[in-house]
């Protein structure tokens, strides 16, 4: 599994983290850098859309921050396991009332990881969203 490195510029405020499409194994992870006019966004809202399924799938999506000085990433937020077509919303801030798998109340760090982990070979349809709030 290979990790794509992305950047997202300072005002941008809604990114595709993964755009539809039907998976049956564990696609590439996402990194995501916010540069620009500094650091302006302490929180994340990610929309995972799953629209079809096949037998029984099991989905997880985490988000991870990153540390560049050792190279090694932690858990912010990870989702209960997806197995049915469903809309799923994952949310990060300080301040929010922390919720087991949807809500976690932490502010987002400058580098941050997308992971979305397939259980089993069984097929299911999704996208992620990504809104920086």
């Amino acid at each position: 599994m290979a990790n794509n490195i992305r950047q997202l510029t300072a005002g941008s405020t809604y990114f595709q983290v993964m755009a539809s499409a039907a998976r049956t194994a564990t696609p590439d992870t996402e990194e995501f850098e916010i540069t620009g006019r500094g650091y302006e966004y302490s929180g994340l809202h990610l929309i995972i859309d799953a629209t079809a399924v096949t037998a029984t799938p099991a989905l997880t999506v985490t988000v991870s921050g990153v540390d560049r000085v050792s190279g090694k990433t932690y858990t912010i937020l990870q989702s209960a396991v997806i197995a049915t077509a469903v809309t799923t919303v994952l949310r990060i801030g300080v301040g929010l009332t922390p919720a087991a798998n949807t809500v976690a109340s932490d502010s987002l760090p400058p580098v941050f990881r997308v992971t979305a982990a397939h259980g089993d070979a069984d097929s299911i349809t999704y996208s992620i969203g990504g809104m920086l709030v």
